[in-house]
């Protein structure tokens, strides 16, 4: 019996590592098509809009980084097996936003963050220590990660260039689903997070935001 819960540990360290390598070298396609129309009949930008429309799709991409690991964190730690697969599904979900950020990055001649692997280590970390402290407050963390990235979307909507139609499109089906799973998230149970908590989710998501704008 030992062992193969010894067996059943290592397999799930091993699937975890692998799920992280494949977020990280952007080796997982999309199970969706990348929304917008064909890059061929897109409307050409100047060097100012390229350069904007790029840094703000990495900060997206890192945003979608930082769910892997978050999703990962939290499954690992939840305590109830639905919840763990409820965590894992969404991450399989976010996939998608993680090639399409990926996709445009590549289109419009940007590189992603060079701090990724940071990103995922921290997001990682947080995502076990919101795992540890219940599911209730692991689900009401997703909750409120997932409002306040719909809301950081929505000014990404206001900045993009009017010319950039395919990363507006993008961004917007991306925000349709954050706005699903935290709706999710409150129908399985999760508890209103603490003012000074959601304070500090916003001021660390404002320094990220800042730093992978420009690396």
């Amino acid at each position: 019996m030992d062992s193969l819960r010894r067996f059943s540990v290592l397999d799930s360290l091993l699937s975890g590592a692998c799920r992280a390598l494949a977020t990280l070298t952007d080796s997982v396609p999309a199970g969706r098509p990348t929304p917008g129309a064909s890059p061929a009949h897109e409307v050409e930008l100047n060097e100012s809009e390229r350069r904007l429309s790029g840094a703000l799709m990495r900060v997206n991409h890192v945003g979608e980084i930082c769910a892997q690991a978050l999703y990962e964190g939290q499954a690992a730690s939840a305590s109830d097996p639905r919840l763990r697969e409820a965590f894992l599904h969404a991450a399989r979900e976010e996939l998608d936003h993680l090639a399409w950020t990926r996709v445009r990055l590549d289109e419009l001649g940007a590189s992603p963050s060079l701090l990724n692997p940071l990103w995922y280590a921290g997001s990682l970390a947080m995502g076990l220590a919101a795992g540890r402290a219940g599911d209730r407050w692991s689900l009401g963390f997703m909750a409120e990660t997932e409002r306040q990235v719909e809301a950081h979307l929505g000014s990404h909507l206001e900045q993009l260039p009017p010319a950039d139609s395919r990363s507006r499109q993008i961004v917007e089906a991306m925000q349709r689903d954050e706005m699903t799973h935290a709706r999710r998230a409150r129908d399985l149970g999760g508890a209103e997070l603490p003012t000074v908590v959601r304070q500090g989710m916003r001021v660390t998501a404002k320094v990220m935001t800042a730093v992978a704008h420009r690396i």
